[in-house]
């Protein structure tokens, strides 16, 4: 086995397993006394374990302000939330939520300190300055099993419309300081939430598996992740009471943060960007409704223009993972693949392009908007009549 020349980036100290989350107060408590509770527009609230978070940092003489972040985060919401709460000397930032909490309170974690707009920092927009720090202690708990933001130090922040942008504010000073992954957060978490990110999870694993920067430790901990996607993100979808169903995807998760972190994406997530700073989409909405023909599409040129290309027969153990059939060979691999994420596509219900608004005549703008730091990352430069394909056949 060759082992390939690869760096890792910092992550956090990772706590998982069911019942983590009670051991939130008393780590929250070696930071300071002073807390910010960042957090979703309400279901964590409106759940039995907002005591358990609330009443544990009481119990440790720990003040909290609490902030809810209603939708994906923008920048102006990141800088009014940084100039409201700079005076209030906060000792830690702890977000609590999916993706967007998540991503909302590491950069205002990452701003309190400084003081200055997130606007500075973000890539691709504005003077991208570098990050100077010092960013306030920042405890990362997902509640959904999706993006893998406790584990990235990137805090993708967005603004929506014609004009629209979806950018990254990424420093290594931005990871959390602890992440607490609770699988039974999920138990409260709404089937239509826990199919999109399921499938965002996924095709981070699936992305990072075949990058073009992929390497042998992200390697290993993408199969784990994809095989434990496989035999929880149905399950989960079905009975969110299913406790090793909940492991399973919090796992996923987790290490898909991992592994994106370290080897980056491909082309689902260049396109998952200007989707969702055009129109109304949820991340993962974009994400899991397109896997399944973007995988597709790489197969198709990398057969094309590198048939010996190395994530050709990736792709195929890949279908052999999902289906259970080891001794498939590499043509009929890749046709079981695409099915089985077609097939889960259909039985998680997740809806077309077409159902936000994407129309045909938006797809030139879409493309030239796709070639992020993601698509970078993709196995294979696709060409732009590729990547409308994509698109085309989702709307």
């Amino acid at each position: 086995m060759h082992i390939s020349d690869f760096s890792l980036s910092r992550l956090p100290r990772i706590e998982f397993g069911p019942g983590v989350l009670g051991k939130l107060p008393a780590i929250a408590r070696t930071y300071g006394t002073r807390a910010l509770l960042v957090t979703g527009a309400g279901s964590l609230k409106n759940s039995p374990f907002w005591a358990t978070v609330t009443d544990g940092l009481k119990a440790q003489g720990v003040a909290w302000l609490h902030l809810a972040v209603p939708g994906e985060p923008s920048p102006l919401m990141v800088d009014e939330a940084v100039r409201a709460l700079r005076p209030e000397a906060v000792d830690v930032v702890i977000g609590l939520g999916g993706g967007s909490a998540l991503d909302a309170a590491k950069a205002i974690a990452g701003l309190l300190k400084p003081g200055n707009s997130v606007m500075d920092h973000l890539e691709g927009v504005g003077p991208e300055l570098a990050y100077a720090g010092p960013a306030t202690p920042f405890i990362a708990v997902p509640t959904t099993a999706g993006t893998g933001s406790e584990a990235t130090k990137n805090a993708v922040l967005s603004v929506q419309g014609a004009d629209g942008f979806k950018k990254s504010f990424r420093d290594e000073k931005l990871v959390a300081e602890v992440a607490l992954v609770d699988p039974d957060l999920l138990a409260t978490c709404p089937a239509a939430v826990t199919a999109a990110n399921g499938m965002d999870a996924f095709t981070q694993l699936l992305e990072s598996y075949v990058s073009c920067r992929a390497a042998p430790l992200t390697d290993s901990l993408a199969w784990g992740g994809m095989k434990a996607a496989r035999d929880g993100l149905l399950a989960l979808y079905a009975d969110a009471g299913d406790a090793a169903a909940r492991n399973r995807m919090a796992y996923a998760a987790l290490v898909s943060g991992i592994t994106l972190a370290q080897v980056g994406l491909g082309s689902v997530h260049g396109l998952a960007a200007p989707l969702g700073a055009f129109f109304p989409i949820p991340h993962g909405v974009a994400c899991g409704t397109l896997v399944a023909q973007a995988t597709r599409i790489n197969i198709d040129a990398l057969q094309a223009r590198e048939a010996n290309h190395p994530a050709l027969e990736k792709y195929a153990q890949v279908g052999r993972l999902l289906s259970k059939q080891g001794q498939l060979n590499q043509t009929a691999s890749h046709a079981v693949l695409i099915d089985t994420l077609d097939a889960w596509t259909r039985k998680l219900q997740l809806p077309s392009l077409a159902q936000f608004g994407v129309t045909h005549a938006d797809i030139p703008r879409i493309v030239a908007n796709s070639r992020g730091s993601s698509m970078k990352t993709n196995p294979i430069a696709l060409t732009d009549a590729e990547i409308a394909g994509i698109l085309a056949a989702r709307i």
